[in-house]
C-alpha cells in the first residue's frame, strides 16, 4: 500500500467536499439575492435569517476543511517509524488504517484502508503503539501486525 495515494485519496476527498459546499454558498447567495428582491415583513426577515445562518454553517465547514488540509500537510509520507504516529499506515489483525484526517475508505485492489483523524477514538489507541502490540476497541481484540 502506497501512503502517498493514501494522502491524494484524502486530499481528493477534501476537494470534493469543498467544491460541494462552494455551490452551496453559490445557491445561497441567489437565494438571498431573491429573498431581497421578493416582498417584505416578516417572513422576508425569516427567509434571509436562515440563509444567513446556512451561510455561517458553510463557512464554517470551509474552515474545516482547511484545518484538514493543515494536518495533511504536516505528514511526511517518507517517514517509517516504529511506533504509530500521524501519517502511519497501520495494519491490524482486523483493519487497515491510515492515521491522517477522517475521510472515505480507501480501496486498493480488494484491500480496504479507513482514513482517521488522529483525534478519532481508534486513532487515539493506536497513536504510540508498536507492532506486535495488542489493544480492545468495542470489544474486539487487535494485535498491531505492521506500522509503515
Amino acid at each position: 500500500m502506497n501512503k502517498e495515494r493514501l494522502l491524494q485519496h484524502c486530499r481528493s476527498q477534501l476537494e470534493n467536499r469543498e467544491q460541494r459546499i462552494l455551490k452551496q454558498m453559490a445557491g445561497l447567495r441567489e437565494s438571498l439575492d431573491s429573498e431581497t428582491k421578493s416582498s417584505a415583513g416578516d417572513k422576508h426577515e425569516t427567509g434571509r435569517a436562515m440563509v444567513q445562518l446556512e451561510q455561517e454553517k458553510l463557512s464554517q465547514q470551509l474552515s474545516d476543511i482547511e484545518k484538514s488540509r493543515s494536518v495533511l500537510r504536516r505528514i511526511g509520507i517518507g517517514s517509517n517509524t516504529t511506533k504509530v504516529s500521524l501519517g502511519s499506515l497501520v495494519k491490524t489483525s482486523l483493519a487497515d488504517y491510515f492515521i491522517a484526517i477522517s475521510s472515505e475508505v480507501f480501496i486498493d485492489n480488494g484491500n480496504h484502508v479507513y482514513c482517521i483523524s488522529a483525534g478519532s477514538p481508534m486513532a487515539r489507541l493506536l497513536i504510540g503503539k508498536e507492532m506486535g502490540e495488542e489493544f480492545a476497541f468495542n470489544g474486539k481484540k487487535y494485535t498491531i501486525l505492521d506500522t509503515m
